[in-house]
């Protein structure tokens, strides 16, 4: 068990956390967003979020979507446009990702996920020898997806939203990359078909969410479903040379929960990390960003 650490970069800084909320500069443009886990006070004070702030995300309280993810509203200055974009860079690739405001707090990327981006791009130019397949479940806006792209790999890129699947695609294609096969399902039905169909995958990527709803209305919780759903992805890894990627946000899901799900379904293994995922604000203060467990045999 242990402390994984995502530091900052050019084009992103945790400036400040307290008060239930998070100051963070994307490239150009700094934002207040909703930070339920940052219960202590702020460094700054709240002239000086205000004053450095371009848009603030306010909740509007008394509305949520099926998936009990709360709704808001951004509140701008006029300088701030809607859409912009932001690199991170890896050893010989520079990942480029749109970035816009969305009615839930969410800006395109998660950048607690960079120490992933790391590991997935180091891991798949270590495979030698077939090309490496990887699956992205729970994709997102696909900077997973585009790492594993960008590093060799054949890429499966499964989302269960479409308007997510558009914009993983337009980053794609801002990468000037392309490839990528987009799976618009359920993530646990295209697990079990693949396990029907036989494929095997050298790498997975798994971000579930605490609850969700597929293209049909599937539904999922996380609570309910993560085991099964790691017992049916361990059939799905290539025998000899694969990695495995599991983020896990839910509060109720602890590093020694994730790591007991994962010990009883895969045994032991030797090169594995577990722990609680975390980034320092500028004045020291470290942010949890849930479990993160992470192995490979390459």
């Amino acid at each position: 068990m242990k402390l994984i650490e995502t530091k900052p970069w050019n084009d992103y800084e945790l400036i400040d956390t307290g008060n239930s909320q998070k100051l963070e500069r994307f490239g150009r443009y700094i934002l207040t967003r909703p930070e339920p886990r940052a219960l202590w006070d702020k460094h700054l004070s709240d002239e000086e979020w205000n004053r450095k702030s371009q848009a603030v995300f306010k909740r509007t309280r008394h509305i949520q979507n099926e998936d009990k993810e709360e709704s808001g509203e951004w509140y701008k200055k006029k300088d701030m446009l809607d859409q912009w974009t932001i690199e991170f860079p890896l050893e010989k690739f520079r990942l480029k990702m749109r970035l816009g405001l969305t009615p839930f707090r969410h800006v395109g990327i998660f950048p607690e996920q960079a120490s992933n981006w790391e590991y997935i791009y180091e891991t798949v130019s270590l495979i030698q020898g077939e090309k490496p397949k990887v699956l992205n479940l729970f994709a997102y806006t696909g900077a997973a997806s585009i790492v594993s792209l960008a590093a060799g790999a054949e890429v499966v890129h499964v989302e269960a939203l479409k308007q997510l699947i558009t914009w993983a695609n337009q980053n794609m294609s801002l990468n000037n990359l392309n490839g990528i096969r987009w799976i618009l399902e359920d993530a646990v039905k295209f697990v079990k078909r693949e396990i029907r169909r036989g494929n095997k995958y050298h790498g997975i990527i798994m971000d579930p969410p605490a609850y969700g709803r597929g293209p049909d209305g599937e539904k999922w919780i996380l609570e309910d479903g993560i085991n099964d759903l790691l017992k049916d992805v361990r059939q799905l890894l290539h025998p000899d040379k694969h990695f495995l990627i599991i983020n896990i946000y839910t509060k109720g899901i602890s590093p020694l929960i994730t790591e007991n799900l994962f010990d009883n379904i895969f045994g032991k293994v030797a090169e594995k990390e577990c722990g609680e995922l975390f980034m320092q604000d500028s004045y020291g203060r470290r942010l949890p960003y849930g479990s993160l467990l992470r192995f490979r045999e390459v």
